[in-house]
C-alpha cells in the first residue's frame, strides 16, 4: 500500500546534496595517481569490509576490464579470507594477502570504507593493518571513505571523504557514492581503454542506421 514518501524525497534530496558537495579536485588527483600507476605497471589492491567490500569486487572488475589496470581485492578469495581468519585472525587478513603478493611502491592500496578504520575504537582493524603494512611497502594509499574519514584519511596519500549531509544516513551514502565515484574515475577518458557494453552497442547501432539510410 502506497504510503508517505517523505522518508525517501528526504533521502534522494541528500544524495543530490552529496553529489554536489564532492571534492572533485581528490577525485582528479586519484585519478592522475591510477594513470600513472597503469604507465609505471603497478598494481592495484582494493580493501573494504560490509558494503564496501561488495563494491570491491565490482571495482575491480571496472578497473582490470574498462581501464586496462591490473588490479586484485582479497575479498574475492572466500578460502583464502576465512582460512585466515580461522588460523591468524581477522585483523591481519588484508595485510597479509599484501605480504604475499609481494605488494611494492610501484603498487597502490584503495580503501573503500564507511569510516576509513579506527584505532580508538577500534573498528575495522583490518583496514588500518592494510593502511600500515602498505606504507611500509612504499606504496601510495588512495581511499573512497565516509564520516571523517579515520585512520584511511590521516594516512593516506589522496583520499575522498564522502560529504555527511545527514548522520543518520552516513553509511548508504558512503557505500553508494563508492560506486558514484569509482565509476566516474573508470569512466574518465584518461583512463577508460575500452567502453561499456550498451554504450558501444548503441553507437554501432546508430552508425549503421545513418550508413543504411538513402
Amino acid at each position: 500500500m502506497p504510503g508517505d514518501p517523505a522518508f525517501l524525497r528526504q533521502y534522494f534530496q541528500e544524495a543530490a546534496q552529496v553529489a554536489s558537495s564532492l571534492d572533485l579536485e581528490t577525485v582528479d588527483r586519484m585519478v592522475a595517481r591510477l594513470v600513472r600507476l597503469r604507465d609505471e605497471g603497478g598494481r592495484l589492491f582494493l580493501c573494504g569490509v560490509g558494503g564496501s567490500a561488495g563494491n570491491c569486487s565490482h571495482a575491480v572488475n571496472d578497473f582490470r576490464k574498462l581501464a586496462g589496470i591490473e588490479a586484485y581485492s582479497p575479498v574475492d578469495n572466500v578460502s583464502e579470507l576465512t582460512a585466515r581468519t580461522n588460523d591468524e585472525g581477522w585483523e591481519t587478513v588484508f595485510a597479509a594477502w599484501l605480504q604475499v603478493s609481494r605488494a611494492s611502491s610501484r603498487d597502490v592500496l584503495l580503501v573503500l570504507s564507511v569510516g576509513g578504520g579506527s584505532r580508538e575504537p577500534m573498528i575495522s582493524a583490518n583496514l588500518v593493518a592494510a593502511v600500515d603494512e602498505a606504507k611500509r611497502r612504499g606504496m601510495d594509499v588512495l581511499g573512497i571513505v565516509g564520516r571523517d574519514g579515520g585512520y584511511t584519511k590521516r594516512e593516506g596519500q589522496v583520499v575522498l571523504v564522502i560529504p555527511t549531509v545527514n548522520a543518520r544516513n552516513i553509511t548508504p551514502h558512503t557505500e553508494a557514492f563508492q560506486a558514484v565515484v569509482w565509476h566516474g574515475i573508470v569512466s574518465d577518458p584518461r583512463l577508460m581503454l575500452r567502453g561499456n557494453k550498451w554504450e558501444t552497442t548503441t553507437a554501432v547501432m546508430e552508425v549503421d542506421a545513418c550508413q543504411a539510410r538513402p
